[in-house]
């Protein structure tokens, strides 16, 4: 497992908040989200052999308008 901190723009509730960890824990291979509306920032620990930093990506800017920088 790999865990990494993502910034995220564009999240300004908690709606908003949990749209990103929404996209991202329904992607397999993810085994926690958790997003951070101070930080501008998500945590995501997932297996790097099933899912991509860009599959996180997609499906975080998939979800809204929401930006993620790998």
């Amino acid at each position: 497992m790999t865990k990494n901190v993502f910034a995220v723009s564009g999240m300004k509730c908690e709606h908003c908040k949990a749209n990103v960890e929404n996209a991202l824990r329904s992607l397999g291979g993810v085994s926690s989200a958790e997003a951070s509306l101070a930080d501008g920032s998500v945590a995501v620990e997932y297996d790097e052999k099933a899912v991509t930093p860009e599959q996180l990506k997609d499906a975080v800017e998939n979800s809204g308008r929401y930006e993620m920088e790998l």
